[in-house]
């Protein structure tokens, strides 16, 4: 069934935005659109803009796990949009080719496979033989390896965007051009007021789809966008006999390290490349200044300097390319985030104000993105995850300078080898950094969360201190190590204060939390886990919640959940009418974790406060002072071992942590970073929100029971969901497995493997220094789910035999303690384990 993003939702799309770039160069678009006679006072949406961006390039390829399945819903559109609404739109399937010609390309080919087997989307390596079959036009001398999309082609953007305009009139849009949006204007009832020169329009929401002009929308409202628009060129040529002569189309080919694409058009080529960060062009002007008027039919002025290298490169690769003409050289304007992602959803501190822009790549993300959308907004809920495109992951440290740098550095990088953990460094650090990033940051890589800095692994003097990104286990492998046994016998800090961190009271905040959370509420002075639905039985998100003075609360979620988790809990409260006052307080509070068997030792030395076990309980929550410095401390810790996270005032992170540090030289005290926080949390089976668990799982099959409290009195959103998933039964569940490997570990994605096909996916995965293994969580059917059971894991091309274990691997401290307190010896106790902290 059609279903773009206008289609499904009854309302009013404004087309103030001009049409795209066909392959020609030529402008061709919205201003030819029929105008509907009728003019509509009232809609549910109005979508400001649409259409679609690009040169037309339809891949189902893509590193991101969900966002294969954007790519998938739009080609599959796109095959049938011109039978459902009878407009011609120039779809072209011959099928791409990723070129590897360097070994690391081959095993990023071999990564990416272990992330396909389970998706719809077809994709294979293939080898030098068969790449010059399809592609005869090619110099072989360097490739090594390809990696193939059968599906792949390109479409033309004015055709497409014609058809999808006639498929929505046909669904019932009302569509208008030209109407200018010249004012939005929110009432309190969470309406909208859309004014234009043609009139003014009632909304019930917006759906901002402007395009290049999405920053000047968002202005209208006080929103910043982090948008710029970058040039990007490509080149036609004239008729090449050799591609004449051909019997079939071309596969559209991609040279990773020339950094371009090059597919047929008609008898000849067109090349487009990716520039370098130091030759590319971004219209910084149109930020400062806004987008010209009347702007929509002009293009930039073209320059082959910028390009000469990659059309050196695609000359070397495709030889007959040397001898060809120019035809025409295109520049025209492509709207770029700062990580080139889209920016897709609800914004949050603005009610019913939806945004689907800065499509660096256009085509193939427009009919997807479309049906996701729709579906949201008619669901109540995405219909899969996808928080890579929140557009809450920018918040006020995104700056105009970030949102450059990064623009810049992220066009540039286009084709750059994606390995796991990859860390990208423009425009760091932003204003986001613990009162820790001066003391650490010579001693540690650091990672970037939501704007913050934070130490991944730390390093000795006498260690490699380089980034060197790798698919295999690299320099900071033997680091991590040394940092986990360091949690594990003594006692190590870890700075925790990228945390999302909200404050929340009010007459009826008890009451909210208990519509919005599937746990019950913790009593004052403690702390649980809990866990956000959405209507469906979903895990929207999971937070830690501490009940610090009768009906005030602090929530806390992980870095790159902030806004997601805030605009989800701020909407619940204004539409159940809750009287409550909720405060982000992300950015005024540091955090600082302590962990390890010493940890009490260390820290009783700077309070009065008597932190003995039974004083101070696993869970507990209490308001003291560190030597003079007022904290707000948990006794939790993500690493399963004893310890405390200590929430006190930014300016105060360097104080406290000089403290900490002073106090524990005994104790042998050091550093950790989040690397090795992950092997820890790992071996306690430990969940992790956006891997164990999100929107793609409900958390019966996740193995949260514990958490969730169905017997509550309270009716928690997706409370009766979750009723009817336990009844029907669960079909799949979540398992922790073991499995040997060489010189790579699993980091989550990869597919399973049982007798020759693909039953399930890793999560997310580690080396475990107790065992010397790797160890990975992972779902598989229920009837694969027993311990014992055997499966196969697939990592960089190769399959390893994997078993699945009785979780946790090593039991958390408050268990070990109350075991030891109760007399009790269990298997796990005999092996290498740390001292209970008792």
């Amino acid at each position: 069934m059609l279903r773009p993003g206008a289609l499904r939702l009854r309302g009013l799309a404004l087309r103030g935005c001009p049409g795209r770039l066909n392959s020609t160069g030529r402008r061709e678009g919205q201003e030819s659109l029929p105008s509907a006679p009728e003019w509509k006072d009232k809609a549910e949406t109005v979508i400001i803009g649409g259409g679609c961006v690009g040169a037309g390039l339809t891949t189902y390829f893509h590193p991101g796990i969900n966002l294969k399945k954007i790519h998938y819903d739009s080609i599959k559109l796109y095959e049938k949009l011109e039978e459902e609404t009878g407009q011609v739109v120039g779809f072209h399937q011959p099928g791409s080719i990723r070129l590897a010609t360097t070994p690391v390309r081959v095993d990023e080919f071999k990564y990416q496979m272990t992330r396909t087997n389970w998706h719809a989307t077809e994709q294979y390596i293939i080898e030098p033989e068969k790449i010059q079959e399809m592609f005869p036009l090619l110099n072989m001398n360097k490739i090594l390896a390809g990696l193939y999309n059968p599906g792949d082609g390109h479409i033309d953007p004015y055709s497409l965007t014609m058809a999808l305009a006639a498929g929505a009139r046909k669904y019932g849009a009302l569509l208008k051009y030209p109407a200018p949006v010249t004012s939005l204007k929110p009432r309190p009832d969470g309406t909208w007021d859309v004014e234009t020169p043609q009139g003014s329009v009632r909304a019930n929401r917006i759906v901002n789809a402007a395009g290049f002009w999405a920053r000047e929308v968002g202005k209208m409202i006080g929103l910043e966008h982090p948008l710029i628009p970058v040039q990007h060129q490509y080149v036609v040529t004239s008729t090449i006999p050799e591609v004449k002569a051909l019997k079939r189309e071309l596969p559209v080919l991609r040279d990773l390290e020339g950094s371009y694409y090059l597919r047929q058009e008609r008898d000849g080529l067109l090349f487009g490349p990716y520039e370098s960060q130091e030759k590319m062009k971004l219209q910084a002007s149109w930020v400062t200044q806004g987008v010209p008027p009347g702007f929509g039919k002009e293009l930039f002025e073209s320059d082959l300097d910028r390009i000469t290298d990659h059309l050196e490169a695609a000359m070397e690769m495709v030889p007959v390319l040397k001898k060809a003409d120019i035809i025409n050289i295109v520049n025209g304007p492509i709207t770029y985030s700062p990580d080139i992602l889209p920016m897709v959803g609800p914004h949050q501190g603005v009610r019913n104000y939806w945004v689907a822009i800065g499509f660096g790549y256009g085509i193939i993300h427009a009919g997807g993105v479309g049906k996701f959308l729709s579906d949201w907004i008619l669901h109540g809920e995405p219909p899969f995850d996808l928080i890579e495109l929140d557009p809450n992951r920018y918040g006020k440290w995104t700056t105009t300078q970030y949102t450059e740098a990064k623009a810049r550095e992220s066009y540039g990088f286009n084709n750059i080898v994606g390995y796991p953990k990859e860390e990208r460094f423009a425009g760091r650090p932003t204003q986001r950094v613990s009162g820790l990033y001066k003391i650490l940051q010579s001693k540690c890589s650091m990672g970037f969360h939501a704007g913050w800095e934070q130490p991944h692994w730390f390093y000795k003097p006498s260690q490699d201190t380089q980034y060197r990104p790798s698919f295999r286990r690299t320099n900071w492998f033997e680091p991590v190590g040394s940092e986990y046994k360091q949690v594990m016998q003594r006692v190590g800090v870890i700075d925790l204060s990228p945390f999302g961190k909200f404050n929340i009271k009010g007459q009826d905040s008890t009451r909210l939390l208990d519509h919005l959370f599937a746990n019950v509420i913790p009593q004052v002075g403690f702390t649980n886990i809990s866990h956000m639905l959405t209507p469906k039985g979903r895990v929207y998100a999971e937070l830690t919640v501490s009940h610090q003075s009768p009906g005030e609360f602090l929530l806390v979620t992980g870095s790159g959940s902030e806004l997601h988790d805030l605009r989800w809990i701020e909407e619940a409260a204004v539409r159940g009418g809750y009287n409550v006052e909720i405060q982000n307080i992300t950015d005024e509070l540091g955090v600082l974790g302590v962990a390890g068997p010493y940890a009490r030792q260390v820290l009783q030395k700077l309070t009065s406060e008597d932190l003995s076990h039974d004083a101070f309980k696993f869970l507990q929550t209490k308001s003291l002072k560190m030597s003079d410095i007022p904290v707000t401390a948990i006794r939790i810790s993500y690493t399963g071992e004893l310890g405390w996270e200590l929430y006190h005032r930014r300016e105060d992170s360097a104080a406290l942590y000089e403290l900490i540090m002073n106090a524990g030289q005994q104790e042998g005290i050091d550093n950790f970073g989040t690397y090795a926080l992950n092997a820890l949390r790992l071996e306690k089976a430990f969940r992790a929100w956006g891997s164990e668990m999100n929107c793609d799982t409900n958390p019966l099959e996740a193995g949260l029971d514990y958490f969730v409290k169905l017997n509550k009195p309270a009716d928690f959103i997706g409370k009766q969901a979750l009723k009817q998933i336990k009844a029907a039964g669960l079909k799949r569940r979540l398992v922790c497995l073991t499995l040997a490997t060489e010189d790579v570990d699993p980091e989550g994605n990869e597919s399973i493997w049982y007798k020759g096909k693909v039953v399930g996916n890793t999560t997310s995965g580690s080396y475990s220094y107790s065992i010397q293994k790797s160890l990975a969580f992972a779902y598989v059917p229920i009837e694969l789910s027993e311990v014992g059971q055997q499966v196969e894991v697939e990592l960089l091309g190769k399959n390893y035999p994997a078993t699945i274990i009785q979780e946790p691997l090593i039991l958390t401290e408050p268990t070990r303690t109350r075991l030891q307190k109760d007399g009790r010896k269990t298997k796990l106790e005999k092996g290498p384990f740390p001292p209970t902290g008792l």
